[in-house]
């Protein structure tokens, strides 16, 4: 009986890996097709937009302002 439990347990953990392998892989291969079709979408060293202060602060209103409204309302 243990030695049913323990084929029962090498086989489920060998589907797993099996199954997480085969993720990988695919995971992999879909991500070189999308940088061969979709180069500019996927740029490691894009930097991010520069925001002024002006505009931050802009955001911090509308959220303040936002907040405001739902305590009052």
């Amino acid at each position: 009986m243990i030695l049913e439990a323990v084929k029962y347990m090498i086989l489920g953990m060998g589907i797993v890996f099996l199954f997480l392998l085969l993720m990988v892989w695919v995971l992999d291969w879909q991500h070189k097709l999308l940088l061969k079709y979709f180069p500019e979408s996927f740029e490691e060293n894009k930097e991010p937009p520069v925001t002024s202060k002006r505009e931050k602060l802009k955001k911090v209103a509308a959220i303040t302002a936002a907040l405001h409204h739902m305590k009052n309302s």
